[in-house]
C-alpha cells in the first residue's frame, strides 16, 4: 500500500459524514459477500445507498439505527444492479474482516469529520 503524503487541503476535499442506517438487506448478487445499506445523512444529503462487505461481523437486522461514517462525495458506483452512492468506512480486524467506523457517542446526523 502506498503511503503517499497529501496536504491538508487534499484531506479537506474528502467529505466524511455520519449517518444512521435506516434499512439493510442481504446482497447475494454481489461478487463478494455484502449488505445493501440505506443511510440517512439528513439535511441536504438525505438518504444514500451503499454496498458494504461487512457480512462477517454484521447481520442486516442488527444494523438498523446504527450510526456509521461514510465518504459522501465520491461518484456513484454500479455494483451489479445496485448503485452504491457513498463509501461506508471500515477497518480490518486481525483476520481482515471489516469493522464499521462509527462515533463513540451519538452525534447529530450529517455531522462532518474534521
Amino acid at each position: 500500500m502506498d503511503n503517499a503524503t497529501i496536504t491538508y487541503t487534499d484531506f479537506e476535499q474528502v467529505d466524511i459524514r455520519v449517518g444512521i442506517i435506516i434499512d439493510a438487506k442481504p446482497f447475494p448478487e454481489a461478487r463478494k459477500p455484502a449488505i445493501k445499506l440505506w443511510i440517512d445523512f439528513g439535511g441536504d444529503i438525505g438518504v444514500k445507498r451503499s454496498s458494504a462487505q461487512i457480512t462477517v461481523h454484521y447481520k442486516p437486522d442488527r444494523l438498523l439505527g446504527r450510526q456509521v461514517c461514510a465518504v459522501v462525495n465520491f461518484p456513484p458506483r454500479q455494483i451489479g444492479k445496485f448503485v452504491s452512492e457513498v463509501l461506508t468506512l471500515g477497518m480490518p480486524d486481525a483476520e481482515g474482516a471489516v469493522v464499521l467506523v462509527r462515533p463513540d457517542f451519538e452525534v447529530p446526523v450529517g455531522g462532518r469529520l474534521f
